[in-house]
């Protein structure tokens, strides 16, 4: 945390953090030096004052660095180093607890230094089904988190409860491992699989929200001009920042789940999964502490009603008479220019009860939506993911592993980010910067699913060969194959590293989109919106399941590799024309609206 630290401070050499001489400046308003929480979003633009907007040329010609990061963010960075551990160290153990037999005279799971540790016996497929199943539900329960947060519980209290309903899965799922149950696979399977559904609950209650809060802890949202130490004018750019807040953000996250797969994996191959399932559970309790100790300290964003309600009415409100039997010219219409201005309150001569915003407010709603058409098509680039969390793994067991547990080698992945996230950050956007290269979130995106394609080629050619060397042929991961291919694991490290930087690019920018382009009364929704994409890819993994089985497995990465880069070619063509309004985008003014309860209870059915 001390190196995270003086990467992220003001200090840093990098052209994007170089230090700026802020004393004719307002200070950044902290929860120190501002108002009260309750008070805060009265005076969001307080935070504002003072400072030197960028003239149209300066915007264009100016270099920009990041502004400090506010001290609230590292404790809830803490959280969420926490529950990643807990989250990571437990799924990294699902595909052998459920696919691999229990070993001879075990009843722990555990194989020791020469064995295969396992439980169910219930093989690839099956175990293939369930985690993705597993990754399926995790993943579409934030939208029921985000609703809650936005709505009516707040990102705070709706995290605590996440924490609550996430605890006792865990519990569950340690009494699934017990000796006196994992002996009986039939019964450790109920019971593994109602742990697995409540801790899924609450991983996508926390996963909406804890995303969010860390951002808001930073409330600048427009560009300004300052001057640095050396006498040089740059544009502090609030995008930037938070790009740089998630960049660590997932950092941390990865320093959790390594930290809680590598040791989980060794308990379960020398001591047992009843232990591995455990200590993720001791660790989780960290959560609920340092949420209690910050409580007082964060930046909350009170819920503010069913503006998800307001949003759709305006919508369809918008879309009046942009209807044909056509569907070209129905899309077309929607498309239009002038589709959301036509619906602003300024252009409405008898303005309807229910339009209680202004006309800044639709012009965020418009961004958000436009936020999530961008996200339509990241299920494509999570199903290159997602072969990371099951396949590869198995892919190892058919490997000569050197005594190490076949899901160690899982942990190249977040090894990785936690190397090249610093790299990135340090040396390669600020050197595309230097020589005037816009490497902008959608690039950044186009870029992920290419090196996610690039992962899934390697997979490929390294599933060829173990089906030309495994003493089984063809039939290498049958679980009747007492021998391995002499290829040693580490060859997977191409696929794990091409994993990691096309997370960089994706799943981080992913992160920071759904943030900056939301409004403010949804961020948590749209958040979760981003999330939900990763069910959807779960699901496309689904319908691979008839290609994870021997001598298929080559045509599942490569299929896998085909449809990646394709869709990052679809990606870009559908996203391009929206990457030349980027600056706009993150610079409207924010908006206003005010939800009464009457607006709240009428039916959608008389809009």
């Amino acid at each position: 945390m001390a190196s995270l630290q003086m990467d992220i401070g003001a200090e840093t050499r990098d052209a994007r953090t170089e230090e700026v001489d802020l004393k004719k400046e307002k200070p950044y308003l902290g929860q120190d030096e501002g108002p009260s929480n309750k008070e805060a979003d009265d005076v969001t633009d307080d935070v504002h004052d003072v400072l030197e907007f960028p003239t149209e040329e300066e915007r264009l010609t100016l270099r920009r660095i990041s502004d400090k990061i506010p001290w609230p963010a590292y404790l809830i960075a803490i959280v969420e180093m926490a529950e990643r551990f807990s989250y990571y160290g437990s799924v990294v153990l699902f595909t052998n607890f459920i696919q691999q037999p229990l070993p001879d005279g075990s009843n722990t799971g555990a194989g020791g230094p020469n064995g295969q540790s396992g439980a169910l016996g219930k093989g690839l497929q099956t175990a293939s089904g369930v985690t993705t199943f597993y990754q399926f539900w995790a993943y579409i329960t934030p939208i029921l988190g985000g609703y809650l947060a936005d709505t009516y519980w707040g990102r705070f209290n709706t995290i605590c409860v996440a924490i609550g309903v996430a605890f006792v899965g865990h519990v569950i799922l340690i009494l699934s491992a017990i000796p006196s149950v994992i002996v009986h696979p039939n019964n450790a399977m109920g019971a593994f699989v109602i742990g697995m559904l409540i801790t899924g609950l609450g991983t996508g209650l926390f996963k909406s929200n804890i995303s969010t809060l860390i951002a808001e802890q930073y409330r600048r949202r427009k560009l300004f001009v300052v001057t640095t130490k050396k006498g040089e004018r740059v544009i502090v750019d609030p995008a930037y920042t938070v790009s740089r807040m998630y960049m660590y953000f997932y950092l941390v996250i990865n320093v959790g789940a390594l930290i809680g797969r590598v040791t989980m994996t060794y308990a379960e191959k020398y001591v047992g999964f009843y232990l591995s399932f455990t200590l993720p559970t001791a660790i989780f309790l960290i959560c609920p502490l340092v949420m209690l100790i910050g409580r007082k300290h964060y930046n909350h964003t009170p819920p503010n009603g069913s503006v998800v309600t307001t949003a759709f009415r305006l919508w369809i409100y918008a879309s009046r008479g942009r209807w044909s039997w056509n569907p070209w010219r129905t899309y077309k219409n929607m498309r239009a220019d002038d589709f959301w201005e036509s619906a602003k309150p300024s252009k409405q001569q008898n303005r309807p009860g229910w339009m209680t915003f202004d006309d800044q407010w639709v012009d965020e709603v418009r961004r958000g939506i436009k936020a999530c058409g961008v996200f339509v098509w990241y299920p494509i680039y999570w199903l290159s993911y997602n072969q990371l969390n099951n396949n590869l793994t198995s892919q190892a067991a058919t490997l000569t592993v050197h005594g190490l547990p076949n899901d160690v080698l899982s942990n190249l992945d977040p090894f990785a980010l936690i190397i090249l996230i610093p790299l990135f950050d340090a040396f390669l956007y600020p050197t595309l910067k230097r020589i005037h290269i816009n490497f902008s979130a959608l690039k950044r995106i186009t870029a992920g699913f290419a090196t996610g394609s690039a992962a899934m080629i390697w997979a490929a050619v390294v599933q060829h060969y173990i089906y030309k060397t495994s003493p089984c042929g063809n039939e290498a991961n049958s679980l009747g194959c007492d021998g391995v291919s002499p290829i040693t694991v580490w060859v997977q490290t191409g696929s794990y590293v091409l994993i990691a930087i096309s997370e960089i690019f994706a799943s981080i920018t992913g992160l920071e989109y759904a943030f900056t382009k939301a409004p403010k009364n949804m961020r948590s929704l749209v958040m979760a919106i981003y999330l939900f994409t990763n069910a959807f890819g779960a699901a496309l993994s689904e319908a691979f399941l008839p290609l994870l089985e021997d001598p298929l497995l080559t045509w599942n990465y490569g299929s896998v590799a085909i449809i990646s880069a394709f869709g990052g070619i679809v990606f870009w063509l559908s996203v391009r024309k929206l990457d030349v309004q980027e600056d706009h985008l993150n610079n409207l003014a924010e908006g206003h609206m005010v939800v009464t309860p009457a607006s709240n209870k009428e039916d959608l059915e008389k809009v």
